[in-house]
């Protein structure tokens, strides 16, 4: 039998890790799950910052990582520096410190157009699962397990849920490209 709620939840799960990606990104404002995508390698593998130290926001425009183990500071130096965000670690014995600079009117175009190509991968993500029901549907319809009423229902099923988790990426991307244009 068709099971329309399994779609479902793989759409909530493109969503989700789409609002995790966006959380991720860095606005004018010190936040820790900026830091989230991080990885660095250590004891040979690669872990987010938040299992090798502990992140805090002291005040709005800094970021400090309470490093538990002397030897991981480096990495975490480096690794913060090979990603995207484009802060400079400040290191302070076993404290490293991120300052978070303004974002100039360059970069925050530039985030604009990253914040929609997010959002459009994500789209992309929903669309794939829906086509995956639909094709599941035709071969129901093909094994007569369902009958053409049923298959036309639950492809309507399907769509409203489509749309509807579209248009939660899309009020998401417009919330966020809000807060990026905001000084």
């Amino acid at each position: 039998m068709f099971d329309e709620k399994s779609y479902g939840l793989k759409m909530d799960k493109a969503i989700d890790v789409f609002s995790k990606e966006l959380s991720s990104l860095r606005t004018g404002r010190a936040n820790a799950s900026m830091l989230d995508l991080v990885r660095v390698d250590v004891y040979g593998q690669q872990m987010p910052i938040n299992q090798i130290g502990s992140i805090t926001t002291p005040e709005a425009r800094i970021i400090n990582i309470q490093v538990w183990d002397q030897n991981n500071v480096a990495l975490i130096d480096s690794a913060i520096k090979k990603s995207e965000l484009g802060l400079n670690p400040q290191i302070d014995g076993q404290l490293i410190r991120l300052p978070v600079p303004e974002l100039n009117e360059e970069r925050r175009i530039e985030l604009r157009k990253l914040i929609k190509s997010m959002g459009e991968k994500c789209k992309i993500s929903i669309r794939n699962v829906r086509r995956d029901a639909n094709e599941e549907l035709k071969k129901l319809l093909k094994s007569k397990e369902i009958g053409e009423d049923e298959e036309k229902s639950f492809e309507k099923k399907i769509q409203n849920t489509t749309d509807k988790h579209i248009q939660i990426v899309d009020e998401k991307v417009a919330l966020k490209e809000k807060e990026i244009m905001t000084i």
